[in-house]
């Protein structure tokens, strides 16, 4: 009885194993005003970061096999993808205000 009692404890406490991945937040409408060409290039360099993070989250570990336990792995699976739209979203956001701010200092 013990024993199914700790096994029924360690896949329940599983299904909390899922990763945490970083978020990228939307660019804001201050950010947008505010950013120089500078600070736009390495916002896009953190950006990258970012993604590169999520990247190697979600490289095999123990938690992915906790996670697979708990819940077949869609929490993962969701938590990843959910990071990924949000880092491209705002990748995209300031890749398209460094074409219209700083268009003519590139040329």
């Amino acid at each position: 009885m013990n024993k199914l009692c700790l096994t029924l404890a360690a896949l329940t406490l599983s299904a909390c194993a899922t990763k945490q991945y970083p978020q990228a937040p939307a660019v804001t409408d201050e950010e947008a005003v505010s950013l120089n060409c500078t600070a736009l290039q390495q916002e896009i360099a953190k950006t990258h970061g970012i993604q590169q993070e999520i990247k190697q989250t979600s490289s095999f570990d123990y938690r992915t096999v906790m996670g697979f336990i708990g819940d077949l792995g869609i929490g993962n699976g969701l938590a990843r993808r959910t990071a990924s739209e949000k880092a491209k979203s705002r990748l995209s956001e300031l890749e398209a205000l460094r074409d219209v701010k700083c268009a003519a200092s590139r040329g």
